[in-house]
This record gives C-alpha cells, structure tokens and sequence, in this order.
C-alpha cells in the first residue's frame, strides 16, 4: 500500500504542473509547449514500443481508433484549454474548477447506477460549489473592469477542459471494465502516439521558427518544461497511476485524486510569489473537504455492496 500511495501522490504531484507550465515558458506560446509536451510523449511512446511489453498491438480496429481518438482529442484539448484558462484567469480558479471532476464523474455514475444514496452526496456537493463560486465572485469582483472579460473566458475554458476530462474519463472507463480490457501500459502507448499525431494539427500554430532567435535562457527554460511535461508529467505520470491503481484501493486512490488540484494550486502561488487570498484559501478548503465528503460517502457504499458499482479509476487516470 505504501508504495500505491507513494506512487498516486507522485502522479498527482507531476499533474499538477498543468497549471503552472503554459505561464512558466513564456514568451513561448500554449500551442508551442502543446505541439513540444505531446510530440515527447509520442516519441517516448514510440521508443519505449520497441519492447514487446509496451507495443500497443492487439488491437481490435475500433478499440484502436478509440485510444487513437482518446489520446488526439482527450489530451490535447484538455490541456490546451487547462493552459489558457491559466493563462487567462490565474493561478487559483482553474485548478479548483477542474478539480471538480472526480465528484462529477462519481454523479454521473451514481446517476446511472446508484452507487450511493443522494441525500449523503447533499452536503459535499454544496460545499464544492460553494468553495468555486467563493473563489469565482472573488476574482471578479477584484479585477479591473476591463480584464473582466479576459477572466471570463478563463473560467469558461476551464469549464471546457472540465467537460473534455469528463468525456474521456467516461470513454476510458469503458475501455478499462471491458471484459478483454488492454494492458495498462500499451493503452497508455496508443494513447501517446494518438496525442503526438493530435498535436501536429497545431503546427500551424506554432512559432518554433523563433526557437533560435530567442535568448538562450528562454530557450532551455522552454525545452526543460517541454521534457518535464511530455516524459514526465505525460508518460511517467500515467504510469505511476496504473501502479497507484492496481496497490489501493478504489476509494482511497479515488481521493489521492484530489491532491492535483492541492499540487496545482500551490504551483500557482510559488509562481506568483505571494500565499492565496482569504476567498481562494477558503474555497479550496471547502473544495477540499467536499471531495474528500463525497468520496468517503462512496466508498463506505462501496464497502456495504457486494459489487463494486463505480467506474474503475484507471478510467480517471490517462492524459
């Protein structure tokens, strides 16, 4: 268990970078460190292929265009608007929206399967919208008139990259309770090729032709986020949660989830230099607690049924 708690916490840890990297490699674009990140995780993906125990074969046609999709759109859209939902509404709002998604996911399966009785999901729930509409009214209120459409479209695009975690987490979970579900690792292989060919529609977008007219500094600054980003918080970090999802279990591993939002708001605040407002410091507590409300009100469903009724979390876990 020690090792599955070692392992989730590192996951969550590397995924927390999320919200920190697209500011941190200015004046280099999202689209630059998109194209860079997923085109790494292709290659790593790629290399790694060339031993038989991470080759993505076996495949049927349909199931290979699946992760080909998961990882082309699943990936790359998410992190896209997760990168300009920090970009444009700051260090604290996006983690706490997008953190949302476990007790979302949860609802959606609860809603189709009855995992747990509502009435116990009431509390946590009005405490999760009440710690991002805290955190929401703050900001907005606090900012200049004129940036308050730039912080909008922030919170809509974490709203965005909500929805597209949800939806992957959804198609996923499906693939990985499927009677003949891949191996962890060569799911994660396909899904790496399909998020490197994704990212070469960004092309286009890119201003790689810049790369060497920039300052050197900025440069290696770029390439090291780049390599932390694609290798580590793309193909190690998936990794380390098919261990942390195979050693705990679902309910525990289910709230080491929630320690990216933590990761990624404290990234934020080391970024900015300064400790959280009382609004954000307040809102992600009750955030916090809520999740942690909602998710112990599943388990303890879970212990008490004979089956096990919520979706596997290694449907929750590939980006």
């Amino acid at each position: 268990m020690l090792m599955g708690l070692l392992a989730g916490l590192a996951t969550c840890a590397l995924w927390g970078l999320t919200f920190v990297a697209p500011r941190a490699v200015a004046p280099f674009s999202t689209w630059d460190l998109t194209v860079a990140r997923y085109g790494l995780f292709g290659a790593a993906s790629l290399l790694l292929s060339l031993h038989q125990r991470f080759r993505p074969s076996g495949f049927s046609p349909a199931r290979l265009t699946i992760g080909l999709l998961l990882g082309g759109a699943g990936y790359v859209g998410y992190f896209v608007s997760a990168a300009y939902a920090v970009r444009l509404a700051g260090a604290a709002i996006p983690p706490l929206i997008i953190g949302t998604m476990p007790v979302l996911l949860a609802i959606i399966a609860n809603s189709r399967e009855g995992s747990a009785p509502w009435r116990a999901l009431a509390p946590p729930l009005t405490l999760i919208g009440a710690g991002v509409a805290i955190v929401n009214i703050a900001a907005i209120g606090a900012t200049a008139s004129e940036d308050v459409e730039g912080l909008l479209a922030g919170i809509l695009a974490a709203g965005i990259a909500l929805a597209i975690w949800i939806v992957y987490g959804l198609v996923n979970a499906a693939v990985m309770r499927a009677p003949d579900a891949p191996d962890g690792l060569r799911w994660t292989g396909l899904q790496g090729i399909g998020a490197a060919l994704g990212s070469l529609a960004l092309l286009p977008l890119t201003s790689f032709a810049t790369l060497a007219a920039a300052p050197r500094c900025e440069s290696l600054r770029f390439l090291g986020w780049a390599l932390a980003m694609g290798l580590a918080g793309s193909w190690f970090a998936t990794w380390c949660w098919v261990v942390a999802s195979r050693r705990l279990p679902l309910a525990l591993s289910a709230q080491l989830i929630v320690a990216e939002t933590m990761f990624g708001l404290g990234y934020g605040f080391l970024f900015e230099g300064r400790w959280p407002t009382w609004a954000e410091g307040t809102g992600a507590a009750m955030q916090f607690v809520g999740v942690g409300l909602a998710v112990a009100a599943f388990g303890k469903s879970e212990r008490d049924s004979p089956t096990e009724k919520i979706p596997n979390d290694c449907g929750l876990t590939l980006r």
